[in-house]
């Protein structure tokens, strides 16, 4: 059993503070990419440099995840919630001071190892939190919180932006954090793995291994796919995380121990998260840019158009919760990626030089009501699958899987997108975003696929009568 401490815990505080948490770790993804152009007037920079302002939060963040989960369950989940946000919180009003390019690359990989920390603490700690029969619906809020950051970042940044100045990007997490500390120290319960020693060895193998794989997918499309350094990056981060997963299976006290995947709802549940936001996080990619660049919408007028996709989460995500409650998590999932490559499949129909918003819409509306059907029920397969004392470690493991999906979907969708299309006109933009939707469309598909393979939940039998004559003496069973 996790030892907990309350100290003023709540289910309803817990929910508020971890939901606020993990919505400034998922806006930051892709909040900065509407910003770019401002950014580059400000600070200068060449195009790699501005590229980036978005990977060094990702390369971090990514890295970071499980070793993050790790120092939780060793140290203090809570204590090391609060140092998360700390870093988080700091790192942010240092990029949104920073004087140049450099120096906000280097604040916003700061920024990401803050996250890395934070992010699969929320869930851990909200778990301990809030009791098992209203799980579902707890985690349908937090989805549909985190769903929505990771959605509206464009438009955040791009209204920030366009009306105040892009530094308020950056500033908009300063008072959240500020916040958030002193709530998070009186109002949640602390709680603790299974106080095993920090596995160093293993460690440096994920974090090294995830490095290069990351490193290699970020830099791929600007670089070129076969140049040196990035095949160095694939093949070594390669090469690492084998060594990692061998290492783990003979290790005492390994960081993830391998056995985790032996479990087919752990293992779909993961496979299902990598191909999600694979397929999500390059769609929306290139939606945002062709909204704007091809469409001519600006910012805040983009961002406003994507409400039917961005906003479900809100409306539906906390349904969704109560439904995996009632009728089992996988069901609830599979359907929400089928609606999702539904919506992408029709964007990508659609999608023409003048296409009108009301083509548009059906879509946003299918993806929408999928996404939301996917977060909520999708966190409580993934806690659900192992035991308490391993929840942490298994938060941290969907995570950084979650953003590797999310990088290569970009690295991926980027790639064909060029080699299809580009930017010289508003034809040539949707000659290259069709393909690369399709592509995502189909991710998210094998991600509903993957999902069938997880065992469906078992309905409680009804007690049978008891036998008639003297009830017999318990036999007790002893651990073999």
């Amino acid at each position: 059993m996790s030892q907990q401490t309350a100290r003023g815990g709540s289910a309803a505080w817990a929910l508020v503070i971890t939901s606020v948490a993990g919505f400034m770790a998922a806006l930051d993804n892709l909040v900065v990419t509407t910003a770019l152009p401002s950014i580059r007037k400000d600070l200068g920079g060449a195009l790699p440099d501005l590229e980036w302002t978005v990977s060094a939060y990702t390369l971090t963040f990514a890295v970071l995840l499980m070793f993050g989960a790790a120092l939780g369950d060793r140290f203090g989940r809570r204590r090391l919630f609060i140092v998360g946000i700390t870093v988080f919180t700091a790192s942010s009003a240092a990029a949104a001071m920073a004087p140049g390019i450099d120096s906000l690359i280097a604040a916003r990989a700061v920024q990401g190892a803050g996250a890395a920390v934070m992010m699969p603490l929320t869930l851990t700690l909200l778990t301990a939190a809030v009791p098992e029969a209203r799980r579902g619906m707890a985690y349908g809020i937090w989805g549909a919180v985190n769903g929505l950051a990771v959605a509206s970042g464009p438009l955040v940044g791009g209204s920030l932006t366009e009306h105040i100045s892009w530094q308020w990007i950056f500033w908009l997490n300063v008072p959240l954090g500020l916040i958030l500390v002193p709530l998070a120290r009186l109002r949640l319960a602390e709680s603790h793995g299974t106080g095993a020693p920090l596995d160093l060895p293993g460690t440096l193998l994920a974090s090294g291994g995830l490095f290069g794989i990351v490193y290699g997918l970020v830099r791929g499309p600007a670089d070129g796919w076969t140049g040196a350094v990035v095949l160095t990056g694939l093949f070594a981060g390669t090469a690492l995380l084998v060594g990692f997963v061998l290492y783990s299976v003979r290790a005492k006290n390994p960081m993830l121990p391998m056995r985790l995947f032996r479990s087919r709802a752990f293992s779909g549940i993961n496979a299902a998260s990598l191909l999600m936001f694979l397929g999500m996080f390059g769609s929306i990619f290139l939606l945002s840019q062709y909204m704007q660049g091809v469409l001519g919408y600006s910012p805040t007028e983009a961002g406003l158009r994507m409400l039917p996709w961005t906003g479900m989460p809100m409306l539906v995500a906390p349904i969704a919760g109560i439904l995996s409650d009632r009728i089992g998590g996988r069901p609830v999932v599979a359907t929400g990626l089928f609606l999702q490559a539904l919506g992408l499949g029709h964007l990508a129909v659609v999608a023409t030089a003048d296409a009108s918003y009301a083509a548009q819409l059906p879509a946003l509306i299918i993806s929408g009501i999928g996404m939301a059907l996917y977060f909520a029920p999708a966190s409580n397969l993934v806690m659900s699958s192992v035991r308490p004392k391993e929840q942490g470690i298994a938060s941290g493991a969907n995570n950084a899987l979650r953003e590797v999906g999310g990088a290569l979907g970009i690295a991926i969708m980027a790639s064909i997108f060029a080699s299809r299309g580009g930017y010289e006109s508003g034809q040539a933009f949707v000659d290259g975003m069709r393909p690369a939707l399709v592509t995502g469309a189909a991710a998210v598909a094998l991600a509903g696929v993957a999902t069938l393979f997880i065992p469906a939940r078992r309905r409680p039998t009804a007690p049978t009568s008891p036998p008639a004559g003297p009830t017999p003496e318990p036999v007790l069973e002893t651990a073999s």
